[in-house]
C-alpha cells in the first residue's frame, strides 16, 4: 500500500473565504476547475506515491531538511496573480506571495535536497511560492484569465506559519481530500 504524499505550508480557514472570493472573479472563465478554498496551500515538494513502510522516514527527513534550512516562523502576504507555464498556454492560475517567498524558497530547497537523496524525482522547474486557485481544463475563458492576471488586484492576507506539514491527498470523485499526516515546526 502506497500513500500520495506532498510538504506544504497551509493557509489557516480564516483566509478561505478571501482565497473563494479571489476565485468568483474567475467564475464565468469557462475550462477553469478550482481547487477547495479550506484546502488552499503552498506545496513545498510534491512527493507522489510513497509506500506506507517509508511514510515516517519521509517524516523524518522532512524534519531535518525544515531544521537545516533554519527558517524561524513568518508570516507571509498572499496577493498577486500569475499562470503556469505561460499566458500562451494556461494550465495553473495562481495566488502568488508578496512577502515571505525567500522563506518558503529556502524551506523548498532543503527538503528538495533531502528528498532527492532519498529517491524522489527533482522538481523540472524553477520552484515558486504560490496557491494553486484553478486548473484549467480547457482553453475557453483563457481571455478573462489573461486579462483578470494583468488588471486585478488580489490579495487574501497575511498569516503567521509556524510548520510545515506533510500531506496526504486522497483522490476522490469529489477532488482531493487533504489530511495532515504529521506538523513539523519551524
Amino acid at each position: 500500500m502506497s500513500r500520495r504524499l506532498f510538504v506544504s505550508v497551509d493557509l489557516p480557514d480564516e483566509l478561505a473565504e478571501d482565497v473563494a472570493a479571489v476565485q468568483e472573479r474567475f467564475e464565468d472563465a469557462s475550462g477553469l476547475n478550482f481547487t477547495d478554498p479550506e484546502q488552499a496551500h503552498v506545496t513545498l515538494k510534491f512527493l507522489g506515491d510513497v509506500a506506507d513502510d517509508r511514510v515516517e522516514a519521509v517524516a523524518d527527513a522532512v524534519g531535518e531538511a525544515v531544521a537545516d534550512a533554519d527558517v524561524e516562523p513568518f508570516t507571509p502576504r498572499y496577493e498577486g496573480l500569475g499562470v503556469f507555464p505561460s499566458m500562451e498556454y494556461i494550465s495553473v492560475l495562481w495566488l502568488g506571495v508578496a512577502e515571505g517567498g525567500d522563506e518558503l524558497t529556502r524551506l523548498h530547497e532543503s527538503i528538495e535536497e533531502r528528498t532527492t537523496a532519498m529517491g524522489f524525482d527533482p522538481e523540472d522547474h524553477e520552484f515558486t511560492p504560490h496557491v494553486t486557485l484553478a486548473r484549467m481544463e480547457h482553453a475557453g475563458g483563457k481571455e478573462l484569465v489573461r486579462r483578470g492576471v494583468r488588471e486585478w488586484d488580489a490579495s487574501v492576507g497575511e498569516m503567521d506559519v509556524d510548520d510545515v506539514r506533510l500531506t496526504e491527498s486522497e483522490l476522490t470523485s469529489d477532488g482531493p481530500v487533504y489530511s495532515t499526516i504529521e506538523r513539523l515546526p519551524l
